[in-house]
């Protein structure tokens, strides 16, 4: 991917928590094309690893983009990424890398029922973009955006101009909108082929539990499409394990709020490692020794339960030893 500069042209509040961004080439050059679903990696002053923000897109172009979109939310819990996002000013630069799409829309099949487009929060982003793809493609799809209040819903007049009365607007403080999951679900049980494509985007809740209920009513996973930008973070209860790399003759200490991943790169290793996220695989290693504590998205029920693979950087160990082929 390319990494490049871009300078910001421009900076509004759509609610109180997220700011958006218009970011467009210093000289004033097109910029790269990207497909809905895209995201920048953007370079953070003092973070080792860039942060990853979503491409708006309302209006899809034919050709070159002049200008990119990209919204974020202030986190209670930042680690600095959307702190330094919502200190920028118009005319300051940043150092960008991609477009690259993890998230895109499959190929439309005749006949196709509706997509189903569900956003929770800043999980907008990526999804609004879908729709606009979507609406431009003359493909038939539905839009549920929800948030904890509708004044934490952002972008609502673009999205109520673009997708009209397949958007459905959900807030968690009123009782006559908030989002019914279950009954979201129940209404679009899959009916073999003809099953729908479900996009969510969103707190990592909202995407588990969309998962799980999509599951449990048949949807064939292939259509179940989903991006989780957040890391593995700590869970209530996590303890530290030992670690042993029976390959190097490495034994280490995971201590309850590091990663397999970052310790190893902590004691010298240089494992093999992409999302961070759980869901794209490259980390995946085998086990030997010890019982897997599986977190990530990309192991089927059925490897989880073998427990002969785990991803590194995210899932961690339910025994106090765990003894990996590396």
């Amino acid at each position: 991917m390319r990494t490049f500069e871009l300078v910001v042209r421009s900076v509004t509040t759509p609610t109180p928590l997220i700011r958006a961004f218009e970011l467009a080439a210093p000289d004033g050059s097109p910029l790269p094309a990207f497909t809905a679903g895209a995201h920048l990696q953007v370079a953070i002053p003092g973070l080792a690893d860039p942060r990853c923000y979503s491409l708006i897109e309302l209006s899809p172009a034919a050709g070159a983009f002049e200008r990119y979109r990209l919204g974020v939310r202030i986190e209670d819990a930042s680690r600095g990424g959307s702190r330094f996002m919502h200190a920028l000013k118009a005319g300051d630069r940043v150092t960008v890398t991609g477009p690259k799409n993890d998230f895109p829309l499959h190929e439309p099949a005749l006949g196709e029922p509706p997509v189903v487009l569900l956003a929770g929060g800043i999980g907008i982003t990526p999804i609004a973009s879908m729709a606009a793809a979507l609406k431009a493609a003359g493909r038939p799809f539905e839009l549920h955006y929800s948030g904890r209040s509708r004044d934490q819903l952002a972008f609502t007049d673009e999205l109520a101009a673009l997708a009209g009365d397949a958007l459905a607007l959900h807030a968690d403080d009123d009782d006559a909108t908030r989002l019914d999951l279950g009954a979201l679900l129940d209404a679009r049980r899959p009916n073999g082929i003809d099953a729908c494509h479900l996009y969510v985007c969103g707190p990592k809740a909202m995407i588990d539990a969309a998962i799980a209920g999509a599951k449990a009513r048949g949807w064939p996973a292939d259509n179940v499409h989903f991006e989780l930008f957040a890391t593995a973070a700590p869970v209530a209860g996590d303890q530290p394990f030992e670690l042993e790399l029976r390959q190097s003759g490495k034994v280490l200490v995971v201590p309850a709020d590091k990663t397999i991943a970052e310790v190893m790169e902590e004691a010298g290793c240089d494992p093999m490692i992409d999302c961070k996220r759980g869901e794209c695989g490259v980390c995946s290693a085998t086990v030997l020794e010890g019982v897997p504590d599986h977190r990530d998205y990309v192991l089927s029920d059925a490897e989880k339960a073998e427990g002969k693979l785990i991803q590194i950087c995210i899932s961690r160990a339910k025994t106090a030893r765990l003894v990996l082929d590396l």
